[in-house]
């Protein structure tokens, strides 16, 4: 396993933002189908101290679309995530977020900031 850690800078108002978890690898692959591989991001609490860490413990199989592919066509490097619902953390510049993955495995991440006013709900 390979811990990564990401410290955050401080931002006005934190509660805007939200950090998405990426885990896969970059692999050659063609460039017409889909891929992802199967595993999730557990969240754990570190004993004694109360933080949070996330732990993938393997990336799984391989999968994907089935779509036909022109043989001739050049394979891509792509980089291929877990499947399933993206992992959205709460924004805090106060605490590192610390991600173990296996050896072979990249961790990257994507900032998302909420714009404007929060609008009412219609009722029906």
């Amino acid at each position: 396993m390979r811990r990564h850690v990401l410290e955050l800078p401080a931002r006005r108002d934190e509660s805007g933002f939200k950090v998405e978890l990426l885990v896969g690898r970059t692999i050659k692959t063609d460039a017409a189908n889909r891929f992802f591989f199967g595993g999730r991001i557990e969240e754990e609490t570190i004993h004694g101290w109360g933080f949070p860490r996330y732990v993938v413990r393997e990336l799984g199989p391989l999968a994907g679309t089935r779509m036909a592919v022109d043989p001739g066509a050049p394979a891509a490097h792509r980089f291929v995530t877990l499947g399933g619902e993206p992992r959205l953390l709460r924004y805090n510049s106060q605490l590192p977020v610390v991600v173990y993955v296996p050896e072979d495995a990249e961790v990257r991440y994507r900032l998302w900031r909420a714009e404007g006013k929060p609008q009412p709900v219609p009722t029906r």
